[in-house]
C-alpha cells in the first residue's frame, strides 16, 4: 500500500479562491476586510511568515498591514497599540506574530486582543467557545487539519483519533475539534507510556510535537490517516515533519507531506478567520 497524499497546496488554493469570492461580495457592500499584523523584533522565520501572510491576504483581496516594531519595544507600548487597534472599526483582525521577545508576557499580549478580532484563535475566549461548541475563531493549524480531513470525505464518527502533542495552539484544540465530529480522542505527550501501542489503534493520527520521526511505520495501523503538523530540518537541512514520511507512506491510507501539507492550510485558515471577522462585524 502507498498512501494517498492530502495536498495542502491544492486545497489551500481552493480555499483562497472562495475567500476572494466572499471578499469581493463584502467590498461590493462597501466593507473592506482588514487584517493588521504586528511583528516585534527581527526573528528571521517570523519575518518570512508575516510576509507570506500579507501576500496571501493581498492576493485574495483582503487588506493587510504589517507593522514592524523594534525588539526593545516595551510590553506596555505593545498593549497600548493593540488596544488602539481593538477600538478601530476599520480593523477586523489582529495578529501578533509569535514568538515575542523574552521581556513580554505572551499570554497577556494575546488576552489584550479583542476576542472579536482574535483571528489566530488563541484568546481564552476563543478557547472557551471551542470547548462549549459556540461560535468563535478556531486556531488556524488544527482548523486547517480538519479541512484536510473534510476534503477527502473522511467521516470521523466513531473513529479513534490519536493526537500527539498537547499544546494550546495545536494539540488541545485539535482534540476538541475531533470530538465535535464524534471521534473518540486520545491525547498523547512526552509522559505517555508506550506511545506506539496507542497509535497502532488509531484510525487518524495527528503528529504535532516538533520532533523528527516521532511516528514511524511500525506505529501505524494499515490504512490510517496521518496528519503531520511538524516542521523540522533533517540532517541535510531539508524541511521535514514529525512523521517518517517515506516509511509511514507505505502503511497509511492517507498522509500529508511536509512541506506542502498543513503549512499552506494554516495560512489559508487565517484568511478565512479574517473574512469571517469582517462579516460578523458587518452582519
Amino acid at each position: 500500500m502507498t498512501a494517498h497524499l492530502i495536498d495542502g497546496n491544492d486545497l489551500s488554493r481552493k480555499i483562497r479562491a472562495e475567500v476572494a469570492h466572499r471578499t469581493a461580495a463584502l467590498k461590493a457592500r462597501g466593507v473592506e476586510p482588514k487584517l493588521h499584523i504586528i511583528l516585534v523584533g527581527e526573528d528571521p522565520a517570523s519575518q518570512v511568515y508575516t510576509k507570506h501572510k500579507v501576500k496571501d491576504s493581498t492576493e485574495t483581496g483582503l487588506q493587510a498591514t504589517l507593522e514592524t516594531c523594534p525588539a526593545d519595544l516595551s510590553e506596555g507600548a505593545l498593549l497600548d497599540r493593540i488596544r488602539a487597534l481593538n477600538a478601530d472599526p476599520l480593523v477586523h483582525g489582529i495578529l501578533v506574530q509569535l514568538p515575542l521577545p523574552k521581556h513580554m508576557d505572551t499570554q497577556k499580549v494575546i488576552e489584550t486582543i479583542s476576542p472579536a478580532k482574535d483571528v489566530d484563535g488563541f484568546h481564552v475566549a476563543s478557547a472557551g467557545a471551542l470547548m462549549v461548541g459556540q461560535p468563535g475563531f478556531w486556531p488556524c493549524t488544527p482548523y486547517g487539519c480538519m479541512k484536510m480531513l473534510e476534503s477527502i470525505g473522511y467521516d470521523l464518527r466513531g473513529k479513534h483519533a490519536v493526537v500527539i502533542g498537547r499544546s494550546n495552539i495545536v494539540g488541545k484544540p485539535m482534540a476538541l475539534m475531533l470530538l465535535q465530529k464524534n471521534a473518540t480522542v486520545t491525547i498523547c505527550h512526552s509522559a505517555t507510556a508506550d506511545l506506539a501501542a496507542l497509535t497502532r489503534q488509531a484510525d487518524v493520527i495527528v503528529a504535532a510535537v516538533g520532533k523528527r520521526n516521532v511516528l514511524t511505520a511500525d506505529m501505524v495501523k494499515p490504512g490510517a490517516v496521518v496528519i503531520d503538523v511538524g516542521m523540522n530540518r533533517n540532517d541535510e537541512g531539508k524541511l521535514c515533519g514529525d512523521v517518517d514520511f517515506d516509511g509511514v507512506r507505505q502503511v497509511a491510507g492517507w498522509i500529508t507531506p511536509v512541506p506542502g501539507g498543513v503549512g499552506p492550510m494554516t495560512r489559508a485558515m487565517l484568511l478565512v478567520n479574517t473574512l469571517e471577522a469582517a462579516e460578523r462585524a458587518n452582519a
